[in-house]
């Protein structure tokens, strides 16, 4: 047992300990050779866990070698001793977020210049293949000029490792880990900027939405409890709003997330429908939900056989000439009630599966579109009810369709990576209607009593991805929800 004035590796002087966790404790130490104060987090030492506890301490300091950044902590060593290695890191001055948090709850614009900081380190740490896995007021310290250090990545998955747990033991703090990573699907960086947002409602609104009295029934919220919706939060709810959706494709990628907490520092309030300029995320995400502003990633586009003969293609440029004028007014940015109304009137719908185990949508036939008018490829509306990842494998998904059709008779699935208009890695479990446009799939939502962001949703399934942003969603307030198209 450690106790001050201990001496470690003939080095470290231990001088009082800072805190402690599920894997170690970490003291406030004196470095006797260069005469500076450092941090070092000595490994929890059970015997029945110190092997994998160690190499989760490894883990961890092989995560900080790895990144140089500003909101991240630095490592300076590691320390081999015996019965468990030690990591010699910066000493951060200042308190925990955690111990701010209990003096009161933070601004709007002061939640959101945090929540960039921290964000810049999750983008640093998701670009050398890291993820954090347990973002948390208590992993985020505050210097005495207010700026962010994220630190604790002690559970961060890294590319290439072996994923690491003790029989009987929950790794993570459950009120902020993510619903996928509670499912045990294949987690990506969304899986972080979820937990980034339970900080960010923490921070402004002064409550844990999903924490219940014990950790299975904490769980069992996050997977499916209503959030409260936010008080305090003025501008920066949009950004809650577009992070607290179970569906990790709903959510903003980093770049856009930035934006939008930017938008909210300098006092104003993001908007869904603003257009954006396209940014690549850094990391591919699950299929999109049509509930928040998105950045339309590079997407594969797998193009059908061509069947169209040179008479039908004649006639349909021929077509097209003569309604490109009225087009371009239906589908102008902001008349998107219109824009539905007058695709669904243009372009007929795909054919679409109905078999449990299918693993794609036939292609639709696509139509030729004129140069610099709205595109008219053929495509339809579908009420989606549900996506999870492709990794999760063909038995969840068709025990998952068995589940949906025992609702919706006539739910069936597609392979999101078939349509340039969602983003792929997904199987999306919906109703294919046929549906005119988007207000009307979410009206099918509404008499089905799936009226939320994460229950069901209007796509629109096409091969064009300059229609990746058509999309429908359910407010709260109105069910028939709003549809939004990039201008």
């Amino acid at each position: 047992m450690n106790a001050p004035g201990d001496l470690v590796d003939g080095r470290f002087q231990l001088v009082e300990r800072l805190g402690s966790g599920g894997m170690g404790t970490v003291w406030r130490a004196r470095d006797t050779v260069l005469d500076r104060e450092v941090a070092l987090k000595a490994v929890r030492s059970d015997a029945d866990t110190v092997g994998v506890m160690g190499e989760r301490v490894m883990r961890e300091a092989r995560a900080l070698a790895r990144l140089s950044h500003p909101h991240v902590v630095t490592i300076h060593q590691i320390v081999a001793a015996e019965p468990h290695p030690w990591i010699v890191m910066e000493l951060v001055p200042g308190i925990s977020l955690q111990r701010r948090l209990d003096d009161g709850p933070l601004t709007p614009v002061g939640a959101a210049r945090l929540g960039r900081q921290v964000l810049a380190a999750l983008r640093a740490a998701h670009t050398a293949g890291i993820q954090h896995r347990d973002v948390k007021p208590a992993n985020i310290l505050l210097r005495p000029d207010g700026d962010a250090v994220l630190t604790d990545f002690g559970i961060a998955a890294l590319q290439g490792t072996t994923g690491l747990t003790v029989t009987g033991e929950f790794v993570g703090s459950p009120e902020y880990m993510a619903p996928e990573r509670i499912r045990g699907h294949d987690d990506g960086p969304a899986a972080d900027l979820w937990s980034l947002g339970v900080v960010l409602y923490v921070c402004v609104e002064g409550v844990s939405p999903l924490r219940r009295p014990t950790t299975l029934a904490t769980l069992a919220a996050v997977l499916d409890d209503r959030l409260p919706a936010p008080t305090r939060s003025g501008p920066l709810t949009p950004v809650l709003e577009a992070l607290l959706v179970r569906d990790p494709a709903a959510r903003p990628d980093a770049a856009r997330l930035d934006a939008m907490l930017a938008q909210v520092e300098s006092g104003a309030t993001p908007h869904w429908a603003a257009a954006q300029p396209t940014v690549t995320a850094v990391a591919p995400h699950p299929t999109p939900t049509p509930t928040r502003l998105e950045t339309r990633p590079t997407v594969p586009q797998v193009r059908g056989p061509r069947r169209r003969t040179p008479l039908v293609l004649a006639t349909a440029a021929v077509l097209v000439l003569a309604t490109a004028s009225a087009l371009f007014f239906a589908l102008r940015p902001g008349d998107t009630n219109g824009g539905d109304k007058a695709r669904a009137a243009t372009t007929p719908p795909p054919t679409s599966t109905s078999a449990p185990t299918s693993t794609s949508a036939p292609t639709p036939t696509p139509t030729p579109s004129p140069a610099k008018q709205p595109p008219t490829q053929a495509g339809r509306w579908i009420a989606q009810l549900h996506s999870e990842p492709v990794a999760a494998g063909t038995a969840n998904r068709d025990s998952r369709l068995a589940t949906i059709r025992r609702s919706i008779p006539g739910a069936k699935v597609l392979r999101s990576d078939d349509y340039a208009s969602l983003r792929g890695g997904f199987w999306v479990f919906y109703a294919p209607g046929p549906f005119a446009d988007g207000r009307a799939a979410l009206k099918f939502c509404a008499k089905r009593g799936r009226t939320t962001v994460n229950t069901c949703m209007g796509r629109y399934l096409s091969k064009d991805p300059t229609e990746f942003d058509l999309q429908c969603r359910p407010p709260a307030t109105a069910p028939t929800g709003s549809c939004t198209r990039r201008g």
